[in-house]
């Protein structure tokens, strides 16, 4: 499997059954959208930074709503969740997905603003490999929060998303603070993330910083 990031909450998920874009955002944020050509597109909420499905090629299956399901040797469960900490009061409603492929399961939390998750969520989230989180803070969870997140999943590998970038139009906090959260220093992203079953360890959480593609 290989992952990339586009930025904001957009990553491109290549398997061997389907190539998945989650959470594609319009040029308007003040970064470069992503046009490559996709089979399944995940939309964790109808906001324009997350549902720009037009600059996509190919004929994608779009994914924008809970529910299973099944397609290309791919399954996806899409969970029911809050963009805020008020029951979706201040800012509406958020889709988690769980991403299987390859015998490994990855978690997009989207734009979750809850300070925890609830245990009918982490039931349904289940054993994670690859958790992608957003730390920004502002529209989401900030880093502390994030950390808190991260210690209810208990993923292989984590991979910060939806953070201050030098030419994005929304101001978020910068994922520094969130690596200083996890007791890291220093880390050098990767434009790409390769990864199989057989790498992952469950003994420790390894967090992976990803450049923009």
């Amino acid at each position: 499997m290989k992952i990339s990031w586009y930025g904001h909450a957009c990553f491109k998920i290549i398997s061997k059954g389907a190539t998945i874009v989650t959470d594609p955002f319009s040029k308007d944020i003040g970064l470069n959208p992503p046009r490559c050509e996709a089979d399944i597109v995940t939309i964790s909420h109808d906001h324009y930074d997350h549902n720009n499905t037009s600059s996509l090629r190919g004929n994608p299956f779009i994914i924008n709503t809970p529910g299973e399901y099944n397609l290309k040797n791919v399954s996806i469960f899409g969970i029911d969740s809050f963009h805020d900490n008020k029951q979706g009061k201040e800012r509406g409603l958020n889709t988690i997905y769980v991403i299987e492929t390859e015998d490994m399961r990855i978690c997009h939390l989207g734009d979750l603003g809850q300070n925890e998750l609830y245990n009918e969520q982490l039931d349904k989230i289940g054993e994670v490999d690859i958790l992608m989180i957003p730390v920004g803070g502002v529209y989401t969870i900030n880093s502390d929060k994030a950390v808190g997140i991260i210690n209810q999943i208990e993923p292989s590998i984590v991979i910060p998303m939806h953070f201050s970038l030098p030419k994005l139009k929304i101001k978020l906090h910068s994922v520094d603070e969130f690596l200083k959260e996890m007791g890291i220093k220093e880390k050098k992203p990767i434009e790409h993330l390769v990864v199989k079953k057989n790498d992952l360890s469950k003994e420790e959480t390894k967090v992976i910083l990803m450049s923009v593609i």
